[in-house]
């Protein structure tokens, strides 16, 4: 074989396994014909980046890391979790004690676990390589009971990205409001953060131009960006240079607090799953990007079927402006997700729901942005034995899919249930529980029929009488990439 060929076939491995650096949703730029010719392969190497978890003396953060068992994907391979700061980049022999991995996964289908308490907890960064590589999940979940964002806070630590958007933001006095900025690569990156209000957008030159240094995390106040404060913001996130991770920790005086993860891209539609059945209020947070005004159609997807909240038929939104609404106890006691579609001419825009959980002193929130549909298979990771709640929500026909439970960090057999989500409906339901659960345990969503089904897990960790709890949404794990026949061909001599 000559170096040209041997060089090209490098190439092509490169370009395809790699998620977080590579898309997963095919192939641009090629004919119908070659498109029929590709297959999807799993990706063979996947980063997931986890913010600072809290601030707080009184925090104590879970850590779960699973990858559910794919076909083709062979060989070894390992995951590891490691401080940002820290990363296992020289030579075995100069790497010092406290270089050492917080969490090491060595086998698909296996949940591992770790905990960390305190003010100090690092951000993380994560790789998985070989067949552990696709479907790699890791969800961080902080709670404490005292002070500002008391609570549950939740997230799926995420790959690293250029371009984020945060409908439901805020620089409020009440509202503490921190944008996570986390570098994995060894050059620095160049951010800028933009504010949009109900007027606009926000002028501010303190967002430009964000310097986040190799290998470092670096959390930005939204009030000091904003010139006043701002109930409700919408928050684009831009690389310049390099990439990031960004996660939004939103802290109130009052009401909690929790993550606020990244919308789904901007679209003419939006899917919000998974409204507890006990919200006490939820507010839809929703902007226009560019200058085109939108006009959505609320509904929410109850158990059985799709209804128009009264009061709260539409919402208009003007372009490059955000736009809120309070939708008070919308799912009257039943589980839902909010359904927007536009009255006419299709815009894109970008979406979140603040919810709210108790009464009085004893209140909770966390958040739900809009998703993408869990397509193939979607995983959330660290359920507990009691707590958990499966949300799906089939937007347009029924669907049909399959959940299985991993086994526990600590033992335990896993358990598969199917179950079927008719059109305009959400399905709220206790997921199965691996037999002999010792620990935590993931959850693994696949499509089998149908859809597409947009989903979501709510985790209620209640302690001294406030209803703490966290929502992560469920979008496709990117696992595979597709592959058109001559990569796949030059694969196969490489081999």
């Amino acid at each position: 074989m000559n170096r040209t060929t041997q060089s090209l076939i490098a190439v092509v491995v490169a370009l395809g396994a790699v998620t977080g650096y590579a898309a997963s949703t095919g192939v641009g730029g090629v004919d119908d014909g070659e498109a029929k010719a590709a297959a999807r392969l799993p990706v063979e190497r996947t980063s997931l980046l986890c913010p600072v978890p809290s601030g707080s003396d009184l925090a104590e953060t879970t850590y779960t890391a699973y990858t559910p068992k794919s076909s083709g994907a062979e060989g070894e391979g390992k995951a590891e979790l490691v401080p940002v700061h820290k990363q296992l980049t020289d030579a075995p022999e100069k790497q010092g004690k406290d270089a050492k991995p917080f969490l090491t996964q060595r086998k698909q289908g296996e949940a591992v676990g770790g905990e960390q308490s305190g003010a100090e907890a690092p951000a993380l960064i994560g790789t998985a390589d070989g067949p552990l590589a696709p479907g790699w999940t890791v969800q961080q979940t902080t709670t404490y009971a005292a002070g500002s964002g008391r609570g549950a806070q939740g997230v799926n630590c995420t790959a690293p990205d250029t371009d984020f958007w945060f409908p439901g933001a805020s620089s409020a006095k009440e509202r503490s409001d921190y944008i996570h900025l986390t570098n994995p690569d060894d050059s620095a990156a160049v951010v800028d953060v933009e504010l949009f209000g109900p007027d606009g957008e926000v002028t501010s030159e303190v967002g430009e131009n964000i310097q986040v240094q190799p290998h470092s995390s670096v959390p930005v106040l939204l009030s000091t960006l904003a010139d006043k404060a701002y109930p409700n913001l919408t928050m684009h996130v831009t690389a310049r240079t390099g990439r990031v991770a960004a996660a939004v920790q939103s802290s109130d005086e009052k009401l909690g607090g929790d993550w606020l993860a990244a919308a789904a891209d901007p679209a003419s539609s939006a899917v919000l799953p998974g409204i507890p059945k006990d919200a006490t209020s939820v507010r839809l947070v929703a902007f226009a990007p560019g200058s085109e005004d939108a006009d959505l159609k609320i509904q929410l997807a109850s158990p059985t079927g799709a209804i128009t909240p009264a009061g709260h038929e539409s919402l208009h939104v003007k372009g490059g402006m955000t736009a809120a609404v309070d939708l008070d106890d919308l799912t009257k006691g039943e589980a839902g997700s909010l359904l927007l579609s536009p009255t006419d001419k299709a815009v894109p825009v970008v979406a979140a729901l603040r919810v709210t959980r108790g009464k009085g002193g004893s209140q909770e929130t966390a958040f739900i942005p809009a998703t993408a549909p869990v397509a193939a298979r979607s995983t959330v990771a660290d359920n507990r034995a009691k707590g958990s709640t499966l949300s799906l929500v089939a937007p347009e026909k029924s669907a049909e899919v399959r959940v299985t439970a991993s086994p526990g960090t600590e033992g335990g057999s896993p358990a598969t249930k199917t179950y079927t989500v008719k059109g305009g409906t959400t399905l709220a339901v206790d997921p199965p529980k691996p037999q002999g659960l010792k620990g935590t345990y993931a959850l693994t969503v696949e499509t089998v029929s149908g859809g597409p089904v947009h989903g979501s897990r709510t985790l209620a960790l209640p302690e001294g009488g406030i209803p703490m709890f966290t929502v992560q949404t469920l979008p496709d794990d990117r696992g595979t990439v597709s592959v058109p026949e001559a990569e796949r061909d030059l694969r196969v001599l490489q081999k």
